[in-house]
């Protein structure tokens, strides 16, 4: 039983300065490996956007070995979760995800760095009845989720039970059949649900900009992205007895901040390391941007 607590990425130019020293400004290639000494573990989203190549992977390896038990979680293709599926093309699917299996999970597995495989479902994908629970079960009968952690992102409401604070009944079967979890969620888009799904768990921390989730940034927005968001320690601190109770009712947690702007992941998923008593490696996160010229004082 353990709590594994990271980061959503690790290459952000925004976090040099704030998390990554001044003299790696121009050697991104070392990012990775001074990220390795202070957490055990990292999702990796760029999956989703495209397929790495073997010589990336073999790369991911190299640094992820210099520290001993870490490991990657990968996000499945949005080729597979948001186009072949959608459009009941299960073929083309099965053909699309043993690739990624063989070319990213496998690798990883066998060097014994995998972590958790994230389906992030599109928020377009409604539940409907039959119909679109039977895509899910086809999707996850494609994978090999007998010899790898598949972890499943509901990303629209209509997958969750008529008081809306939990997935349905039968969504929660299908996950517990395929000993897929349930990923659970902070951030705007979703409640916080509760359920167990599998012998391993997995959390997600998106943030709480409630106003610019779901629309456009405004010009003068002083935010990044949605994304840019941290969370106060009076929000993180409710979370130790659940993320405790999750802890003591599976072998193992992955729990991720994907709050990355300007760094701000890094420092809260610090906070969370220290409300669970992990150990760590101690460094100050400097998140504060230089005052704009407009705001001093005359």
């Amino acid at each position: 039983m353990a709590a594994l607590v990271g980061c959503s990425g690790w290459s952000y130019d925004d976090w040099v300065g704030r998390f990554y020293p001044g003299e790696l400004a121009k050697k991104k290639g070392e990012w990775l490996s001074y990220y390795c000494r202070f957490f055990p573990t990292v999702e990796i989203n760029s999956t989703f956007y495209r397929v790495p190549n073997e010589f990336m992977v073999r790369s991911w390896i190299e640094r992820g070995r210099s520290r001993p038990g870490f490991q990657f979680s990968v996000k499945l293709p949005q080729m597979v979760t948001h186009e072949s599926i959608l459009k009941d093309e299960p073929e083309i699917a099965s053909r699309q995800a043993s690739s990624f299996e063989d070319i990213c999970v496998k690798p990883l597995a066998d060097a014994g760095l995998l972590g958790g495989v994230l389906i992030q479902l599109t928020p377009y994908f409604k539940f409907d009845g039959k119909q679109s629970l039977g895509k899910l079960r086809s999707l996850l009968g494609i994978l090999d989720t007998d010899a790898h952690d598949y972890a499943v992102e509901f990303r629209h409401r209509s997958w969750l039970n008529e008081r809306g604070n939990e997935l349905a009944a039968d969504v929660l079967e299908t996950l517990q059949e395929f000993r897929a979890a349930n990923v659970i969620i902070d951030g705007p888009g979703f409640p916080v649900t509760r359920s167990l799904t599998a012998k391993h768990s997995y959390v997600r921390f998106h943030g709480r900009n409630y106003d610019i989730w779901f629309k456009d940034e405004k010009e003068d927005d002083y935010r990044i992205n949605r994304y840019d968001y941290l969370y106060p320690l009076e929000q993180l601190e409710p979370w130790k007895p659940r993320i405790q109770e999750i802890v003591a009712n599976c072998e193992v947690a992955r729990i991720y901040f994907n709050n990355h702007g300007r760094a701000k992941a890094v420092k809260n998923a610090f906070q969370m390391m220290d409300l669970l008593g992990v150990p760590h490696e101690a460094k100050d996160v400097d998140i504060q941007d230089q005052k704009k010229l407009g705001e001093f004082g005359a």
